[in-house]
C-alpha cells in the first residue's frame, strides 16, 4: 500500500518543528501498517481556511495521478478547517479512489466530513470571537489593539507570575522627528512624492524598514491607515474601523468598512506626538489636494477600474534589473523604473519604447517559446491553473445541485398543504364561481368599423 503524508502548521509563532513531529508520528504508524511511504507533502505557516495551499494543491495533482491509495495526516484540521474545502478535497481523493486516514479519526468517512468539518469550521469563528473580545477589551483600556504604529516601541514587561503585560506602547523619539518633519513638510506645500524622495535620500529607513513611497505617506483617508492619518499621533487610538473577509476565490483577505458607529475610540494623551494645529493643517490640504486633484491626491476606489483588463500586454510584468522594481509608463510612449521617480532610490533613468519592448519579446517567444525549460514552466503553470479551475467548478456545480434539490423540496411541500384539507377542491369551486359570475360583454364592446372590400389583383372586388 503506498501512501502520502501530509503536515501543516498555521502560524509564524509556531516552528518548523511541528512539522517534523507531524511527519514522525505519521511515520510510525505507516510502518506498523506496513506501508510504503512515498512522498511527504507539508505547508509551513499557512492557514488551513483555504486549500490554496502549495503542499495540498501538490498532494491532489499526484492523487489524480494515481501515485498513492492513502493520504495519511495526523488529523482531519491538518488538511482543511473549511467545510467546503475538506468535502472537496475529499471527493477528490474518493475519485482518485484515494482512502484519507488520520491518527485522531482513523479512516475519514462522509460522516467525520460533515461532523468534523463543522466543529473545525465553529472553532475558527469561536477563535475569532474570543480574539476581537479580547481586543476591544484592551483598547478600552488604552492600550494597543494589535500591531503597531510608527513612531512607537512595544514596552515589554511581565507580571509577577511570569505572563507578558501586552498593549503597552511608548514613544519612539527618532522616529517621532520623523514624523513631525512628515507633518510640517506636507503642511508646508511639499508633495508625498517629494517628501519620500527627500527621507530616502537621508538614508532614513521607512516603517517596513525599506524605502519610503509616496502611499506609504497618504495612505487612505477612510480607513485611516498612513502617517497622515493616523490618529494616534494627536492621542487617540481609533479601533474597529474595518474587518477581515477571506476571499473564497483567492483565499486572500481583503478589508471591509465598518460603519463609524461601530468604531471603539479610547483617548490616550501619553502618545501624543504632533499638536492639533499640525494635524489640523494637514486635514486641510488633504481635502484642498483632493479637490485639485494634484500630483499626490488618490482617487477613491472603483471596482471597473480596478477589475478591468490590463491595459498593455506587459502591463505590470516588467522589472527593472537595478532594483527590482516596476517598469510603467512615464509618457505616451516609453516606460521607465517607477522606484527611481517615485522613491528615487534607484539610479536607473534609462527608458525604452512601449512597442520597441513589446516587439522584442514577443519575437524571443515566437522562437523560444518551445525550448525545454520555458515550456515545462508553461506545463507546469498551467496544470495548476487547471486545477485551480476544476476544484472551483466542481465546488459551483456541487451548490448548484444543492440549490435545486431545496427547491424541488420545497415545491412538493407547498403542493403537499395545497392538496391536504380539500384545498384543491375548493380552489377548483371557486374558479368555477368566477367563472359563472363573470359577465357577458360581447354585446357591448364597439364593433371594429367597417373597411371597403379590398380589390383584386384584376380590379375586381373580393367577396
Amino acid at each position: 500500500m503506498k501512501v502520502a503524508l501530509y503536515a501543516r502548521y498555521s502560524t509564524d509563532n509556531q516552528r518548523d518543528a511541528s512539522i517534523s513531529d507531524q511527519f514522525r508520528v505519521c511515520r510510525a504508524y505507516a510502518e506498523k501498517q506496513g506501508w510504503q511511504i512515498v512522498e511527504e507533502y507539508s505547508d509551513h505557516a499557512i492557514s488551513g481556511a483555504s486549500l490554496l495551499r502549495a503542499g495540498v494543491q501538490a498532494l491532489i495533482a499526484d492523487a489524480l495521478r494515481g501515485r498513492f491509495q492513502v493520504v495519511l495526516a495526523e488529523a482531519m484540521d491538518r488538511l482543511s478547517r473549511d467545510q467546503e474545502d475538506i468535502a472537496g478535497l475529499f471527493k477528490r481523493m474518493a475519485f482518485a479512489n484515494v482512502k484519507i486516514v488520520t491518527l485522531s479519526e482513523g479512516e475519514v468517512t462522509h460522516l467525520h466530513v460533515g461532523l468534523k468539518g463543522t466543529m473545525n469550521a465553529l472553532f475558527l469563528k469561536d477563535l475569532a470571537d474570543k480574539t476581537r473580545r479580547g481586543l476591544r477589551g484592551r483598547v478600552e483600556l488604552g492600550k494597543s489593539g494589535g500591531g503597531n504604529s510608527y513612531g512607537y516601541d512595544v514596552v515589554k514587561q511581565f507580571q509577577t507570575d511570569g505572563e507578558p503585560i501586552r498593549g503597552d506602547r511608548t514613544i519612539n523619539a527618532a522616529e517621532a522627528e520623523v514624523i513631525r518633519r512628515i507633518f510640517y513638510d506636507y503642511v508646508v506645500g511639499k508633495s508625498a512624492k517629494r517628501i519620500a524622495a527627500e527621507l530616502n535620500k537621508d538614508g532614513i529607513s521607512a516603517p517596513s524598514g525599506g524605502d519610503w513611497g509616496f502611499s506609504t505617506i497618504n495612505g487612505n483617508a477612510k480607513r485611516g491607515n498612513g502617517i497622515l492619518n493616523n490618529e494616534m499621533y494627536v492621542g487617540r487610538i481609533v479601533w474597529n474601523r474595518q474587518r477581515f473577509i477571506k476571499d473564497p476565490e483567492t483565499g486572500k483577505r481583503q478589508a471591509r468598512p465598518n460603519p463609524a458607529a461601530e468604531w471603539i475610540v479610547q483617548e490616550v494623551p501619553e502618545l501624543r506626538i504632533i499638536d492639533d494645529e499640525l494635524w489640523n493643517g494637514a486635514k486641510a490640504r488633504q481635502v484642498a489636494v483632493k479637490s485639485k486633484r494634484g500630483e499626490d491626491g488618490r482617487e477613491e476606489p472603483n471596482s471597473f477600474r480596478e477589475r478591468r483588463r490590463p491595459k498593455y500586454i506587459f502591463s505590470g510584468l516588467i522589472k527593472c534589473a537595478w532594483c527590482g522594481g516596476g517598469y510603467a509608463m512615464i509618457s505616451a510612449d516609453l516606460i521607465g523604473c517607477s522606484t527611481a521617480r517615485n522613491k528615487g532610490t534607484c539610479e536607473n533613468r534609462r527608458s525604452i519604447q512601449r512597442d520597441r519592448l513589446e516587439g522584442r519579446v514577443l519575437n524571443a517567444l515566437r522562437y523560444h517559446l518551445m525550448d525545454p525549460a520555458p515550456f515545462k514552466e508553461f506545463c507546469d503553470e498551467f496544470a495548476r491553473e487547471m486545477n485551480r479551475l476544476r476544484m472551483e467548478g466542481s465546488a459551483s456545480l456541487e451548490i448548484a445541485r444543492s440549490e435545486l434539490k431545496r427547491i424541488g423540496r420545497e415545491l412538493d411541500t407547498l403542493l403537499n398543504l395545497i392538496l391536504k384539507g380539500d384545498a384543491a377542491d375548493r380552489i377548483n369551486a371557486k374558479m368555477v364561481q368566477l367563472e359563472a359570475e363573470r359577465p357577458n360583454w360581447s354585446g357591448i364592446w364597439p364593433m371594429p368599423r367597417s373597411r371597403p372590400p379590398a380589390p383584386s389583383r384584376d380590379g375586381n372586388v373580393l367577396p
